[in-house]
């Protein structure tokens, strides 16, 4: 096999796999259904782009009829290439809306020089994307957050804020008007890195988060891409391990029932036979 055929086989490779991984999550979590309008957000980035691509690619091919509608939220950094993404979307013929809001400059004046603008920026796209997807008449909002972004998601939680939370898979606003869904969840971030390369994806940077190099987020990835390389195996089963919580062998009394864990019937104690003189012999010596 010649090296451009090797090439275009992995990257077929790579995509079935994107592909396949992308399904099973949709399918455990029920995150589309029949007549479902998925608006998906598109930014720009390698994992906007992947996860555009596997639900178009998902939809030509899938028992259950669904829309896509993919919208962009222009923020007007400086820079930005405005004719980049519509082209793109053009020559897909996927139905797209460009969202013009100047939340660049609210970001840069609000957030001092040096500290860290992801959260301002998160909760201002997010509320005109939750105002878009009820113009556009969406049932569903796609994001493109991927397998590492949800176990950072979960070592920041752990470190910092003391709480065992990651991203959910599927999430309801908080005003019970917009579901999110995250069909990349098993997806692998290097996986989507070369995917983005072998489609040629016209990627966009972002002169904001991807401008910051000391945050937090990029420390646990770091700690997260080491553990892959050292660890084989060590990320798959932190993933495996989301997925297979058990309350009662944590310390949160809201999620179980600890003070009414009752015995059902005495029964005899078995240390108390044969335990105890062998505690007594080993305290003694």
């Amino acid at each position: 096999m010649n090296d451009a055929r090797k090439s275009d086989y992995e990257a077929n490779k790579l995509a079935k796999r994107i592909r396949r991984q992308a399904g099973e999550a949709i399918g455990d979590f029920a995150m589309i259904e029949e007549g479902d309008r998925v608006m998906v957000c598109l930014s720009g980035g390698k994992d906007s782009y992947g996860l555009l691509d596997v639900l178009n690619s998902l939809k030509n091919k899938s028992p259950v009829k669904f829309e896509l509608v993919a919208v962009n939220l222009d923020q007007k950094q400086p820079g930005f290439p405005a004719r980049v993404l519509p082209d793109y979307l053009e020559s897909l013929g996927v139905a797209y809306r460009i969202v013009e809001q100047d939340t660049y400059s609210v970001v840069k004046r609000v957030i001092p020089e040096g500290k860290t603008m992801c959260s301002l920026c998160s909760r201002l796209r997010r509320g005109v994307l939750y105002r878009v997807a009820g113009e556009l008449g969406a049932t569903k909002i796609a994001l493109g957050h991927h397998r590492d972004d949800v176990l950072a998601t979960f070592f920041l939680n752990l470190f910092h804020a003391g709480t065992l939370k990651a991203m959910p898979a599927k999430l309801l606003s908080d005003d019970g008007r917009h579901v999110v869904i995250r069909p990349l969840v098993y997806v692998a971030e290097e996986d989507l890195a070369a995917h983005a390369q072998a489609k040629g994806f016209p990627l966009i940077p972002c002169s904001l988060c991807g401008s910051q190099e000391n945050l937090q987020r990029k420390v646990v990835g770091q700690m997260l891409r080491e553990w892959g390389r050292s660890e084989p195996g060590r990320i798959e089963s932190i993933l495996r391990a989301l997925t297979e919580v058990r309350p009662s062998h944590l310390l949160d009394r809201r999620l179980f029932d600890f003070a009414g864990l009752k015995a059902s019937r005495a029964e005899k104690n078995p240390f108390k036979e044969l335990g105890e003189p062998l505690f007594a012999a080993a305290f003694s010596e």
